[in-house]
């Protein structure tokens, strides 16, 4: 049995399209089927359980354009793309393709038919390499029996080469960070050859040159012919990429129009039904002793490869009531400054961690609660919350031993700690024995915020605080973070997102491959200058 490397195939008619000057409809250019229609919905419409999640929705989509599906979360993006994807089979309305009505069976169904979806629930599997998640199920076999991982290396690392992803086809997805996966499950999309690409929250975890990297393909993708459905809550990546945007907001379609000429402000209108506006807080110049503070620290990780360096010498403090955002390349060391100081950084570390002054040992995260130092993490899902358990679990999980009395679980304290955290952070549920999965995801990561809150800490580590959740959902969590700051919290927070960084951050701290290369004031802070700093073989040492 051979196979056929699909994304192999999809990069050659990309660059021979680039090559004879075909161009998107964003940039001006036409094809001959520049404008025809390739998917049309009509009256598309689905409940779960008596509840509704899309009510008579209409959507089309052309060949060549990139097309963003906008809403809050609940709206109804998920179901809707899941419908055309395949994934729910149970609906109304109806789908064409072409012109030809369709109804798929399943995923598979619709992969025949050219439609894929590159999910932001990432469907990797651990223990596998990246080549052989990219081909899973699709495997060339040799004498129609063993499995020829040679060709499946090399078809997956001139897949990934010709992406711009400098992953090693042959490592294991247990190995890569967070981002690293989203950009093989992207690969693994790719190679499929769909003429009809979705791709849902596809940048929540890559920094802002991987982001760059998935942009240059998606316009390349475009160029080519292949029609993409792109949800993102980040406007600015929307605004640069698509050529329409349709809005559902609370399962039905309220808008749908070209970008261009479009506002930011006019989406976010349509999204969330009123006016939003973030503003920064002025910055805090604060003279008081430092409540963290970091000195030299150092972390060396063991992998495959052998023993590696991911962090230098990496020196800052934190004052009371300070926000220090944390920016730099995925892979530069920037979660691994959190881990390390929440004491659960695999490796061998070096360096000084002071809280008031006074030098600790903080080796687990028991160690970390002690001292009261909290850690949001930025897979909410996998390391923040147990998502089948219900909200007071959740809450009660840091706090249970201080919750209890005689090894006895303190269930009446429990209750009002969930209790205080669904109040205090706004927590939309119907109380504090409902199922975490079945929260929204700007609901979910409040749990996870609040759960940490409940133990009380001085230093609250966030790393990725606004991941995978809509617009609307992420004023709240930055109203949060600031009142936090208010109360006297010492913050530190790392984020992908640049507006979000100088949104949030009274300085930036900068790394660049696991070295410091400098601080910057909120009034210095500016995207170039980040950038700058971000860039390797640009950076100078500033001091903390």
């Amino acid at each position: 049995m051979g196979m056929t490397t699909h994304g192999v195939s999809i990069q050659d008619e990309m660059a021979s399209s680039v090559r004879s000057g075909r161009r998107s409809s964003r940039d001006g250019g036409q094809t001959s089927d520049s404008h025809a229609v390739v998917l049309k919905a009509e009256g598309v419409s689905k409940t779960f359980a008596g509840v509704t999640a899309l009510r008579d929705v209409d959507f089309d989509l052309r060949s060549g354009e990139v097309h963003a599906l906008m809403g809050e979360n609940g709206a109804g993006k998920s179901t809707l793309m899941k419908i055309l994807a395949g994934v729910h089979v149970d609906y109304d309305g109806e789908i064409r393709i072409e012109g030809a009505p369709v109804r798929f069976s399943g995923v598979q169904d619709a992969e025949r038919a050219g439609v894929a979806i590159i999910h932001q629930e990432l469907n990797l599997v651990p223990e596998l390499t990246a080549a052989e998640n990219i081909f899973l199920g699709r495997e060339p076999l040799i004498l129609g029996t063993l499995v020829d991982h040679r060709r499946i290396v090399k078809a997956a690392s001139a897949l990934l080469k010709r992406l711009g992803i400098e992953i090693d086809a042959q490592r294991r997805i247990a190995e890569l960070r967070i981002g690293e996966q989203q950009l093989v499950e992207i690969a693994k999309a790719l190679s499929l050859d769909a003429r009809i690409l979705i791709m849902d929250e596809p940048t929540s975890a890559l920094s802002t040159a991987e982001c760059e990297t998935l942009f240059k393909v998606v316009r390349q993708l475009a160029q080519a012919g292949v029609a993409i459905i792109y949800t993102s809550h980040r406007l600015d990546e929307v605004v640069a990429l698509a050529d329409r945007v349709t809005v559902l907001r609370d399962g039905e379609r309220v808008l749908t129009a070209p970008i261009e000429g479009l506002s930011q402000s006019a989406i976010i209108s349509a999204m969330v039904g009123r006016e939003v506006t973030l503003t920064r807080r002025d910055s805090v110049a604060s003279s008081s002793a430092p409540v963290l503070s970091v000195r030299n620290l150092t972390l060396d990780k063991v992998s495959s490869r052998g023993w590696r360096r991911v962090l230098l010498g990496v020196s800052f403090d934190v004052r009371p009531g300070e926000i220090l955002g944390i920016g730099g390349l995925l892979g530069s060391g920037r979660t691994e400054i959190l881990e390390s100081i929440f004491g659960v950084a695999r490796g061998w570390r070096d360096g000084e961690i002071a809280i008031d002054g006074e030098p600790v040992s903080i080796n687990s995260a028991a160690d970390a609660c002690r001292l009261r130092v909290a850690l949001v993490t930025e897979d909410r899902k996998a390391l923040g919350l147990h998502i089948a358990s219900t909200i007071r679990d959740n809450v009660a999980l840091p706090s249970v031993g201080a919750a209890s009395r005689f090894g006895v679980r303190g269930f009446a304290r429990e209750a009002e700690l969930a209790t205080d955290v669904i109040d205090k952070l706004a927590v939309r549920c119907y109380g504090i024995d409902q199922i975490v999965a079945t929260l929204s995801g700007g609901n979910q990561q409040k749990v996870s915020i609040g759960k940490w809150l409940a133990t009380g800490p001085r230093v609250l580590l966030l790393d990725e605080p606004t991941r995978g959740i809509d617009v609307g959902a992420k004023q709240e969590i930055y109203q949060l973070i600031f009142g936090l700051a208010a109360e006297g919290l010492a913050i530190v927070v790392v984020t992908s997102e640049m507006p979000e960084l100088l949104l949030l951050s009274d300085r930036v701290l900068v790394m660049s491959e696991g070295r410091q290369a400098g601080i910057l004031s909120g009034a210095e802070a500016t995207q170039e200058a980040i950038m700058r700093l971000a860039a390797p073989g640009m950076s100078e040492r500033v001091a903390p």
